[in-house]
């Protein structure tokens, strides 16, 4: 497959194997960890926290290799949209799509907000000139300029060409990797196993609490199907990079907990502020390595934020071409080869959302993770689907025991599902995280509804197209535009 193609012209295939394996790694590392290790030691202890992870990371793990398979076998831009399209129709692939991007677009927002929390680490007295005040956080000015400002550089970064956004991040990541580096030995040298302590805490809901985050904190392998149409590799190597991110993921997050709890005493992290930087201030016996990991915090807001822009962009350039959305999302730019409409539209939302204050940060990630998480079940299913139907199709990543792996992660992603629900040991928080996840889906509804009922197929997307090409011909037509969608030439 060439990939998908907007009405301006196409997308160029200029990332390698580093420039892959840096995008998705960085997108999954983000900044969660400087900003929500304390909660996660406090609510399931040192031990259990990192075995949290290590359960999250199966699930994730299973799901990643049905992405493997998918991804070397339709390698275009969109990614989960061209699975669900071709495995499940029309409907259900928006549904996949419209779920993924809330995902994204939660994760954007979420770096956004996080990039001025970490600041305070560094200058104590940056809030000024306060605003207003939601759900009993105070919102300043002066905090608000520095998350708009991290957001028009991103977006900028992004709209000018995947090749530049590709060399930034693999800059930061290499950054990122000398703090861990740095963690790991300070934790051999200045850990202690008493500060540990306690291992477990809060029993099997301790460890719940902290699975149904690791969603919100992994999510970033699939941004490796978002911009397959920009990679320069054998369709194989891809799917097998996405693996190897994974696995990557997992290790930092497990390394994480176990260093910071080695390096601050239980009771020294439920009062810290940022007990991530005073871990590493702790091990080396030096406020200036905590400060050196804030600065590594930064540059995981950086490569989290730059990552899911890219992907979040792409997965609204697919749905557009497809005709799910209005045309003006599909238009590439004929200079930069980037969806320069989607790239703005994604930067702007992340403009506004330091607006909301700090606790935008927990609704971000539990309705973010929700949303991320009912994506990953419907690609396990388009897997399964189409490993029935289409036995024959050409899989150059071939997953072992396919239908096996493919129904555990069907059955993890529902079971992770329902931790979200009413009654529930993480359930979300009313009124506001429902109310993100109830309006988005109003407009989805509202979207849904006006395409056309297209069954599953190779060639859904040129049915579909067709369609809504007929549609939008007839005279009083209520389709997105006059001219034919996008899709595969």
């Amino acid at each position: 497959m060439a990939g998908l193609h907007g009405e301006d012209g196409g997308f160029v295939r200029v990332l390698g194997r580093r420039d892959v394996i840096a995008i998705a790694f960085g997108a999954m590392i983000g900044f969660g960890w400087v900003v929500l290790t304390g909660d996660f030691l406090t609510d399931a202890g040192s031990l259990g926290a990192a075995l949290a992870f290590v359960i999250g990371g199966i699930v994730v793990a299973l799901v990643g290799l049905t992405y493997a398979e998918l991804v070397s076998a339709m390698p275009a831009v969109g990614g989960e949209h061209n699975y669900a399209l071709r495995a499940l129709g029309a409907r259900p692939a928006f549904i996949t799509s419209w779920t993924l991007v809330l995902g994204y677009v939660s994760v954007v927002a979420f770096e956004a907000v996080a990039l001025p929390q970490t600041l305070l680490y560094l200058a104590p007295d940056l809030p000024a000139g306060r605003l207003w005040s939601i759900a009993g956080y105070d919102v300043y000015a002066t905090w608000v300029a520095v998350g708009v400002a991290g957001a028009l550089v991103i977006t900028a970064l992004n709209y000018v060409g995947v090749r530049p956004a590709a060399v930034f991040q693999t800059i930061v990541v290499l950054f990122l990797l000398v703090i861990g580096v740095l963690l790991t030995a300070g934790s051999a040298v200045g850990g202690s196993a008493a500060n540990l302590e306690p291992l477990f805490s809060g029993g099997t809901s301790g460890i719940l609490l902290v699975v149904v985050a690791t969603p919100f904190l992994f999510v970033g392998f699939d941004v490796i199907p978002q911009s397959a149409g920009e990679i320069n590799l054998p369709p194989r190597r891809i799917g097998g990079l996405l693996v190897i991110s994974v696995g990557l993921a997992v290790a930092w997050y497990v390394m994480i907990m176990l260093t910071v709890g080695s390096g601050l005493a239980s009771g020294a992290r439920t009062e810290s502020e940022l007990p991530t930087a005073e871990a590493m201030a702790s091990l080396w016996g030096s406020p200036a390595m905590g400060t050196v990991l804030v600065v590594g915090g930064i540059a995981g807001i950086l490569t989290s934020w730059n990552g899911f822009l890219l992907g979040a962009s792409r997965l609204l350039f697919a749905m557009a071409s497809s005709g799910m959305l209005p045309r003006w999302f599909a238009r590439v730019h004929p200079r930069f080869g980037t969806p320069a409409n989607a790239v703005l539209f994604v930067g702007g939302l992340s403009i506004v959302a330091p607006l909301f204050g700090r606790q935008m940060l927990v609704w971000l990630v539990d309705a973010g993770s929700l949303s991320i998480i009912v994506a990953y079940l419907m690609v396990a299913l388009s897997f399964l689907v189409l490993r029935r139907r289409e036995p024959d199709m050409l899989r150059p990543f071939r997953l072992p025991l396919g239908r096996t792996v493919g129904t555990l992660a069907v059955l993890l992603s529902l079971g992770t599902a329902v931790l979200f629900l009413p009654g529930m040991p993480a359930q979300l928080i009313w009124p506001y995280e429902w109310v993100i996840v109830g309006v988005w889906w109003l407009a989805g509804i509202a979207l849904v509804l006006r395409l056309p009922r297209i069954r599953a197929g190779a060639d859904a997307e040129d049915r579909l197209a067709r369609t809504l090409h007929r549609r939008a011909a007839r005279p009083h037509s209520r389709g997105w535009s006059a001219g034919q969608p996008g899709g595969r030439r």
